[in-house]
């Protein structure tokens, strides 16, 4: 009995210890996607949607290379040292740390030389864009510092020191990006200034994370006392489980770039500019799981190591059941006026992008929902599953791109522009590739990341859903109306869970916590 109150006192902990992390998480989230679509907005709307697409067609290719270059170890950080560190093994994290670092001081240099000599084939021969070329050349300089400053900064993620990570990514780096956009524009530099601000903002990240890890995370630089045996045994160990996930990275760029590619393909730039107005609008639902998954992450990568399954289920069902409640008023207002968000961020201009925004909102949400069941994965060291699924979703979602994109129409939707036939590619194939994940935890760990009360808070969704339609026939669209209209509905959507006792004691312990912290603090 006193072990199962141990075990219930525990639980609340690390339950307490997510939601106020969430919120430091929430806060940095929060401020750096208004700063990174300041960023893009000012691209799109200064420079129009054929410098805002040659930009981000450089982004992809960046992302792309550094996927090569990382080999998966950034992973591989993100789960052997929180094992390590649970078992309290500082020896095999300086070797983690070592061994990480010093393929990547190779593989980083290589492809960055490789990008920079190929930046004008790539850019002429098989985009057929010229202006993309000065960003490819800018981008082989940011792409070692890249992938050092995420090595630093998921080495301090893996020690659980969120507050700094999200300081150094979400404020830091967004932060000189945007101010060094302005000042570029200012001083006349047109789309030097694009890839100038970006080189900045990476090198901000790269600089603050080395020097955190150097003076605040000093055990883990330095040469590991391992037998030369039990090192070549770490580093293979690490390299089986990594590898995979370079594949893996590399097949999730194409998963989640090969709509751009092939609208680029098939279309021009312009109309990668406009569908990607919808995605960064319908990426919002992925800012609730990444607000738990930033710690969610690490301490489960622990318990495991602990052997401890049973915290590991009960936190993931708790976690899927708050990111799905957080989650559903969000969607469900990107889908009833996707207009109202484009024209307010992006102008009128790319409007035409709202029903592919619609359609992306549902196979972000699944995401979003679903994200649990990826870490849980990782969790268990099967990275090779993951790099099968990930290899059939993007074979899927480049095939339903292929057919779909150059349709006129689809459904009776219209397709003139090849963004809506993409944008229902991408959807059906997020979807597929996290219901293959939700089976393959179910077949491995027999947990069911699922909460029955979930079904409880959809139904109390629908009553406010109802209203609103009801209200959008009597009123003028705006951003005021649509404020006032989220309001209602979350009042309304939160006023029946209650009623309808959607929330669990877990959940009224953590929401009472939450209040007593506010309330001592307005004091």
């Amino acid at each position: 009995m006193n072990e199962k109150i141990k075990e219930e006192k525990e639980f609340n902990i690390i339950l307490r210890l997510l939601a106020k992390t969430s919120m430091i998480v929430l806060f940095g989230l929060i401020f750096s996607k208004v700063v990174t679509y300041a960023f893009r907005i000012i691209i799109a709307r200064y420079y129009g949607p054929e410098i805002y697409g040659v930009f981000l067609l450089g982004i992809m290719i960046l992302q792309w290379f550094i996927a090569f270059s990382t080999l998966g170890l950034i992973e591989g950080i993100l789960r052997f040292i929180p094992i390590y560190r649970g078992e309290k093994n500082k020896e095999k994290i300086k070797q983690v740390f070592k061994f990480t670092t010093t393929l990547f001081l190779f593989s980083s240099i290589f492809f960055a030389v490789f990008l920079f000599s190929f930046s004008e084939f790539i850019s002429i021969n098989i985009f057929h864009e010229p202006k993309l070329v000065l960003f490819l050349r800018v981008f082989s300089f940011v792409l070692p510092l890249s992938i050092f400053g995420n090595t630093f900064l998921a080495t301090i993620k893996a020690h659980e020191k969120i507050k700094e990570y999200i300081g150094i990514l979400n404020f830091a780096e967004n932060t000189v990006k945007l101010l060094f956009l302005i000042l570029f524009i200012s001083l006349g530099l047109q789309i030097k200034g694009i890839a100038l601000a970006y080189f900045l903002g990476i090198f901000t990240t790269f600089l603050l994370s080395y020097l955190f890890c150097k003076y605040k995370l000093p055990e883990i630089l330095g040469k590991s006392k391992l037998p030369k045996e039990e090192k070549k045994s770490l580093n293979k160990k690490l390299l089986d489980y990594s590898l995979p996930l370079l594949f893996f990275g590399i097949l999730a760029f194409v998963f989640y770039g090969v709509d751009s590619f092939l609208i680029a393909y098939f279309k021009t730039a312009r109309e990668v500019g406009f569908y990607n107005a919808a995605v960064p609008i319908a990426s919002l639902l992925t800012i609730v799981h990444a607000l738990f998954l930033q710690l969610f992450s690490p301490i489960i990568n622990r318990k495991y190591g602990e052997k401890d399954i049973k915290m590991v289920r009960d936190l993931s069902k708790q976690v899927v059941k708050w990111i799905f409640t957080i989650n559903l008023p969000i969607f469900i207002l990107i889908f009833i006026f996707p207009e109202v968000a484009i024209n307010f961020l992006f102008g009128d201009m790319y409007l035409v992008a709202a029903p592919a925004l619609r359609i992306l909102a549902i196979g972000f949400i699944f995401t979003s929902v679903f994200s649990v069941a990826n870490a849980l994965i990782l969790m268990i060291g099967k990275s090779k599953l993951i790099l099968f699924d990930i290899v059939f979703a993007a074979i899927l979602n480049i095939i339903l791109n292929i057919i779909l994109i150059p349709l006129p129409t689809i459904f009776f939707l219209d397709n003139s522009l090849g963004i809506t036939g993409a944008a229902i590619a991408t959807s059906i194939s997020i979807i597929v590739f996290n219901l293959l994940l939700l089976f393959q935890v179910m077949y491995y760990l027999s947990i069911v990341p699922l909460k029955r009360k979930m079904i409880t808070i959809l139904l109390c969704s629908l009553i406010p859903i109802a209203l609103v339609l009801y209200f959008k026939q009597f009123i003028i669209v705006n951003i005021l109306s649509i404020i006032s209209l989220f309001i209602f509905f979350i009042l309304l959507y939160i006023i029946l869970i209650f009623i309808f006792k959607g929330f669990d004691k877990r959940d009224l312990e953590i929401i009472r916590s939450l209040g007593r912290k506010l309330k001592s603090r307005v004091k």
